[in-house]
């Protein structure tokens, strides 16, 4: 279900969403896989899945 949302940028004045080719980093460990994602205002915004 979670993998279905879009991730949005929630910096002040941005809320751009963000999309795939936005997405920097992608981690997976036993907590759940993070995607690091850099909006084109600057910021970093990181959202974990089970």
């Amino acid at each position: 279900m979670l993998e279905s949302l879009t991730p949005t940028c929630e910096a002040e004045g941005c809320e751009r969403t963000l999309r795939p080719e936005d997405r920097q980093i992608v981690y997976e460990s036993p907590g759940g896989t993070r995607h690091v994602y850099e909006c084109a205002c600057g910021t970093v915004t990181v959202t974990v899945t089970r």
